[in-house]
């Protein structure tokens, strides 16, 4: 099937007129209106912010695993090594991070110089599971909100390590959208918290902040 874009170019090729103005215009958002994600939280969360500055590469370039990890399948293992936003973009970012209730959410909006490509798993890499020396775990696919003008991603992350003879485990939920430019990523993940139970991440949090992240730098 010919796509429509193909047949806009093969037009414009052939007549001496401005065709530009068929294009879809570029998205256009303010990264900095994410923080006002934050009166989303009650009296029982701590909320910190950090204004729109550049790209901070240790926020963003997510949990490296290291050297030496089988992966199962094989084929998935630059999926379930990926990073939320790939070593040496520029642009600028502005977040917000909340603890409270047994967890911690992180709303990151990022506007870059030029898009990022998504990357999405794929049918055979919606579950990943690795493992190595002292180390194993998974990456599989989980459910994002639909959000318009925008591709979603939902990712789930569990690991577990060996740290000093005592087995040690964490996940993350990781939830982007994309459009244009522009990124909202949300973190989230249980605290660890002397004396107290684990809280299971509550992912339905989540996935109403992405949207809410990204109604609010379009806004």
């Amino acid at each position: 099937m010919v796509k429509p874009g193909a047949v806009v170019a093969v037009l414009c090729a052939g007549l001496a007129v401005a065709c530009s103005s068929g294009a879809p215009a570029e998205p256009k958002a303010d990264i900095a209106k994410v923080t006002t994600v934050k009166s989303s939280f009650g009296p029982d969360f701590t909320v910190s912010e950090v204004a729109k500055t550049g790209i901070d590469p240790h926020v963003l370039a997510g949990q490296k695993l290291p050297d030496g990890l089988t992966f199962d399948p094989p084929s998935c293992a630059k999926y379930a090594t990926g990073q939320l936003v790939p070593q040496g973009t520029q642009g600028n970012m502005a977040a917000v991070s909340a603890e409270g209730q047994g967890n911690r959410f992180i709303v990151i909006a990022v506007e870059t110089d030029a898009a990022v490509p998504v990357t999405e798993p794929g049918p055979d890499c919606r579950k990943v599971t690795f493992s190595g020396s002292a180390m194993r775990g998974l990456v599989e696919s989980v459910e994002a909100p639909a959000i318009d003008g925008t591709t979603t991603l939902g990712v789930h992350r569990v690991l577990q390590a060996v740290v000093n003879n005592q087995a040690r485990t964490g996940e993350t939920y990781n939830y982007s959208a994309h459009f244009g430019v522009y990124q909202v990523i949300v973190s989230a993940n249980p605290l660890v918290l002397p004396d107290k139970p684990i809280v299971p991440v509550n992912t339905g949090r989540a996935r109403d902040l992405l949207v809410a992240g990204v109604n609010a730098i379009r806004g």
